[in-house]
């Protein structure tokens, strides 16, 4: 074998497949953007030993909300349960793979989730329970939700970080209020309406203006008096409906993902430790321009060569905003119509640069140190070899064998890219009660040009007086 092909084959297996996980999101984008859900959900079940073994978690999540989205919701919630169950021991079991990650890449550490992502899986699971009309199990969730938020904001403490998360709460609240605990659907819809208003800031999602509604709606029917003349002096001239009006009506519920979530990429910092080094570092990055994947194996064999580059690999945000303004929602019945519009009431993309900047200076920290071991390993591999090799064969095969050490050093350095990409970039919702009878039930999302975006969803709907119906949509222009 050539010495060349000696040197790039391990380095080429070690970078190959970098790019499976690009090409599998993009094909269930395409399948979701021409509403073919069952397909997308098709494309993941089909790729799932592409996974591997160390994100099964991810699997689970990324085909839970594909297969929510295909209406398989007790599937979804099947696979979605998995991944709960295996997040939790994954959580007691972290320590044992930690060294492994530091002396490769974190992405040798068992998936696991983001708190938010976290928390979004128990909302997913409420959002099935409710589509199904399952509410007691959609309660138990909402619990589920209720005990990892208070656990994460006792784990975060003071911090101007993400310890709740609004949108949960507000979905909590209109579960119990669809059950009939207004109590509870007060508190949580109390806590959406504080978290909105504490974390404006970095969240970019202002308090929905139905919130308020259902704050003045479920303190008057608990006879709060002081906080209902509280929430009427802050929502001056706003009209509500008493909880006993929208108890003789029908209601719905509209649920619309908007767009992508983001994704993360490589972004490699190249120190030399020489003036050889950092001219070989300017000539390779004109040579194939900056954080590009293709050009990892060249790149890293060239510094493998030279001996004294080191690379750092650190995740970076990519976020893929939706140009989706809201949704228009008409119910037409035989004799009137009714409309609303989807309001904003999640956006995951903040969430998620919320979530790497707090982790950021730790998981730099870690990669220097990564790198600076990695780096002196194979240093003392290639001296070992020479070593072992005895007097004549010793200096040619302790430079190929330190060339090598070094490249594969420089190769296996990458940031942790996984997330649950198959979650939207937004969320909106709207809410709507109406007579019941039979209706037209028809939902369009448009831009701020009010021209539509995707594809309208049209289907006939039967609602009775006290129900309460779910209804999803994805929107992937």
């Amino acid at each position: 074998m050539p010495a060349s092909l000696l040197l790039t084959a391990p380095i080429l297996l070690t970078v190959e497949g970098c790019g499976s996980a690009t090409n599998r999101y993009l094909l269930v984008d395409e399948s979701l953007r021409v509403g073919d859900a069952k397909r997308a959900d098709l494309i993941l079940e089909q790729a799932e030993h592409e996974y591997g073994a160390k994100s099964r978690v991810l699997y689970k999540m990324d085909r839970g909300m594909t297969l929510h989205l295909a209406g398989r919701y007790q599937e979804s919630n099947a696979l979605l349960d998995q991944a709960e169950e295996e997040m939790e021991q994954l959580y007691t079991r972290r320590i044992r793979t930690e060294t492994k990650a530091f002396l490769v890449n974190d992405t040798e550490l068992p998936f696991e989730g983001e708190p938010y992502e976290q928390v979004m899986l128990n909302v997913l699971k409420s959002i099935n329970y409710a589509v199904l009309g399952s509410w007691n199990e959609a309660l138990v969730e909402a619990r589920r939700i209720d005990h990892r938020l208070n656990v994460l904001s006792d784990r975060v403490g003071e911090k101007d970080g993400y310890r709740d998360d609004a949108f949960a709460r507000y979905l909590s609240g209109i579960l119990y209020e669809v059950a009939g605990d207004v109590n509870n659907a007060f508190i949580a819809y109390r806590k959406a309406y504080e978290a909105y208003r504490a974390d404006a800031s970095w969240l970019r999602t202002p308090v929905p203006p139905m919130l308020r509604d259902d704050l003045l709606r479920t303190t008057d029917a608990l006879h709060l008096n002081e906080e209902h003349e509280e929430y009427r002096r802050a929502f001056a001239d706003l009209s509500w409906r008493t909880l006993s009006e929208t108890q003789r009506l029908a209601h719905l519920v509209v649920i619309s993902y908007n767009g992508e979530a983001p994704r993360k990429e490589d972004q490699f910092i190249d120190l030399p430790i020489s003036l050889d080094a950092l001219n070989l570092v300017l000539l390779t990055k004109q040579a194939f321009g900056s954080n590009k994947p293709e050009s990892r194996a060249a790149e890293s064999l060239l510094y493998g060569l030279n001996g004294h580059v080191v690379r750092v690999a650190l995740p970076r945000l990519v976020p893929q905003k939706t140009q989706v303004a809201a949704g228009e929602v008409k119910l037409t019945g035989k004799s009137e119509a009714f409309t609303a519009r989807t309001e904003l009431v999640q956006n995951l993309t903040a969430l998620a640069e919320k979530n790497l900047a707090e982790q950021f200076p730790s998981i730099a920290v870690k990669a220097v140190a990564r790198a600076a071991v990695k780096q002196t390993m194979a240093v003392g591999v290639g001296r070992g070899a020479q070593a072992a090799a005895g007097k004549d064969a010793g200096p040619l095969v302790g430079v190929l064998v330190g060339v090598l050490a070094r490249s594969l050093a420089i190769a296996s350095e990458e940031a942790d890219k996984r997330s649950w990409r198959t979650l939207p970039d937004e969320v909106q919702l709207a809410r709507l009660w109406v007579p019941p009878g039979e209706y037209e039930l028809r939902i369009r999302a448009v831009d701020r040009g009010g021209s539509l975006m995707g594809q309208e969803s049209v289907q006939a709907v039967t609602v009775h007086a006290g129900e309460s119906r779910f209804y999803t949509v994805r929107v992937l222009p």
